[in-house]
């Protein structure tokens, strides 16, 4: 309100002098309450318990080989750089290579206030459309990649973990991991048995801090998946391989014939696919959450 009062003032002085002088400084002003107005409403619309929390991303790519591992590498690299636009640290924790391009399966931790609340609007299906560069004949390939997202659990939340249900391999980590993957540490597998949810772990130089990671990520995924189930909800978890097909995508990326992003829960279009793949989801991130509350008032 003060701001406001202040560019009223001095639309008032600039009406009564002309002073032209102060107009940029005044539309600078106004597009500032703009966007506080906006990051207030967003705020508002993130008010689950869990919204506040650092995220974990798992990305893992659907059946097609070299097609779709690449397409799961465009997904990490577009939600690396909206972590990095929006000053969200991020860690790639494990990272399985493919063969010949792409990756099998990422995970990443995403630490600021709100990731996960912001994040949770990307969980599901993504499907690309495009002329393969690894088809030497130049054919359209429809490619898949699911996107699961968990909030990380801060010590107070009680999540039981029998140590007798774990079984723990360690390894040496290795693969393209780049400057993101240290190729000497050592790494760790965590495999808990009654749900066969499997953790790995080899960002970190020593096993200590790969394990205490990856029973990080494995608290978070047993409790997002008790939360589910208190809620009934588990039927809207995309959990496994079996899922990433036609028909489940929450949103298509159009390379060829034409160019286009399409959310399906929103409606939401956009012409600019390589602003959208260079990170600029916000305008999906914006439409799931205000679609969402909707739901809840109803």
């Amino acid at each position: 309100m003060e701001k406001l009062s202040y560019v009223e003032d001095s639309l008032d002085i600039l009406e009564e002098e002309g002073g032209e002088a102060f107009l940029k400084d005044i539309l600078k002003d106004i597009e500032d309450i703009r966007e506080s107005i906006k990051n207030v409403e967003l705020r508002h619309l993130l008010s689950e318990e869990m919204d506040i929390n650092n995220a974990i991303m798992t990305i893992h790519p659907g059946a097609g080989g070299t097609e779709s591992q690449d397409w799961a590498q465009m997904l990490m690299r577009m939600y690396l750089r909206w972590a990095e636009k929006h000053g969200f640290e991020t860690q790639i924790t494990d990272l399985q290579p493919g063969e010949e391009a792409g990756i099998k399966s990422a995970t990443i931790m995403v630490s600021g206030t709100y990731a996960y609340g912001y994040l949770k609007a990307e969980a599901g299906v993504h499907r690309l459309v495009r002329i393969s560069p690894f088809d030497a004949n130049k054919r359209r390939h429809t490619s898949f990649s699911a996107v699961l997202v968990y909030p990380e659990i801060e010590e107070s939340v009680d999540v039981e973990v029998d140590e007798d249900d774990l079984k723990v391999d360690t390894f040496r980590a290795s693969g393209a991991g780049g400057q993101h993957v240290n190729k000497t540490s050592s790494a760790v597998r965590i495999t808990h048995l009654p749900s066969g949810i499997i953790v790995t772990c080899q960002n970190e130089r020593s096993q200590h801090k790969n394990k205490a990671v990856a029973m990080k990520i494995l608290k978070a995924r047993l409790y997002d998946i008790q939360r589910r189930e208190q809620e009934k909800k588990v039927e809207g978890i995309v959990g496994d391989k079996k899922g990433i097909s036609w028909g489940n995508q929450i949103r298509s990326y159009v390379l060829q014939p034409y160019r286009l992003v399409k959310d399906h829960r929103t409606g939401i279009e956009v012409g600019n696919v390589d602003m959208v793949l260079d990170g600029g989801i916000d305008i999906f991130i914006d439409g799931f959450l205000k679609e969402k509350s909707k739901e809840i008032e109803v």
